[in-house]
């Protein structure tokens, strides 16, 4: 059987103060994709970041987790992994 799939995009930073900050400004996916290109430390911030397509358990559990829960086309609250903060955006799931 095929692991469910998901397409998301993120927008990592070092501490959860900036996240919830950037968070407040973003309503519409235009907004994240702009605040992922000036803001996140992930290379993904050059494609406003875009992470594709992946499959369930391929990223961190925290950042996994998140991705199947929340509601489709809105912004995470602050998800702290290894590598920092990450605000989440999923555009599509695939059960």
């Amino acid at each position: 059987m095929v692991k469910p799939s998901a397409h998301a995009s993120h927008i990592l930073v070092k501490s959860k103060g900036e996240a919830t900050q950037l968070a407040s400004n973003i309503n519409k996916f235009k907004d994240f994709q702009k605040t992922a290109r000036k803001k996140s430390d992930c290379p993904s911030s050059q494609k406003g970041g875009d992470l594709g397509w992946f499959r369930k358990g391929q990223m961190v559990s925290e950042f996994d987790e998140v991705v199947w829960t929340i509601p489709l086309k809105t912004v995470s609250e602050p998800v702290k992994t290894q590598f920092g903060y990450h605000l989440i955006w999923v555009h599509e799931r695939e059960e």
